[in-house]
């Protein structure tokens, strides 16, 4: 499956998605590329629109190995096994985090203006990228919903590998992915525009 651009993926999404249509439902964009497909949805299901903004917290030793993540509200999710292996301190994780928790209030400031984020306690969350690849970002994400209080976490996404989906169960309710390729290199090898979404783009999904 091909799509045209995020704005006929959003669209191809939201008819899988129409079941969660009325009131208790909102839904979330990973910046940057996940918030034009989410603005779709929203527009379409008739939705609250949000970010959903997360850092992962990198090793010391190897940034590429997520020790956990953090989330807006001082959410704070640790893997246990991941410290463990790497023999991360507490004094090393709370300095990752000083760091990436400044870049996280830095962005989520800029791309709300200033709004203050929505309250998802009790409601069912849609988070929305525009393609999984490896699944750690949007992991991170459904963990950081789950603990800003979302009664349901629904993970959308146009595409993403077949094999993806064992890493994602245990912090989704849902998975819906219209497209499940066995050939996946890239997102952007399905999408015919895939130009970077900017943080002017954001801005304005978010502000209509």
């Amino acid at each position: 499956m091909i799509f045209a651009d995020r704005v006929e993926a959003g669209h191809r999404l939201a008819v899988a998605l129409e079941r969660f249509r009325g009131a208790g439902t909102v839904v979330l964009g990973l910046p940057r590329g996940g918030v034009p497909v989410a603005r779709q949805v929203a527009d379409e299901l008739a939705a609250p629109l949000d970010v959903v903004v997360v850092r992962k917290l990198g090793a010391p030793s190897h940034r590429e190995l997520a020790m956990g993540a953090i989330g807006e509200g001082g959410v704070r999710v640790i893997n246990d096994d991941v410290v463990r292996s790497v023999g991360a301190t507490t004094d090393e994780i709370d300095a990752v985090e000083t760091v990436e928790r400044a870049e996280l209030e830095r962005r989520a400031g800029r791309f709300r203006l200033g709004r203050a984020r929505l309250d998802l306690a009790g409601l069912t969350a849609i988070v929305i990228d525009d393609g999984v690849a490896t699944g750690a970002t949007a992991r991170a994400a459904c963990q950081v919903v789950r603990a800003q209080g979302a009664m349901r976490i629904v993970l959308a996404t146009p595409v993403a590998p077949p094999d993806v989906t064992p890493r994602l169960v245990d912090v989704a309710d849902e998975f819906v992915c219209l497209d499940r390729p066995r050939s996946f290199s890239a997102v952007g090898q399905f999408y015919r525009v895939f130009d970077q979404t900017t943080d002017d783009e954001v801005i304005a999904a978010l502000s209509r």
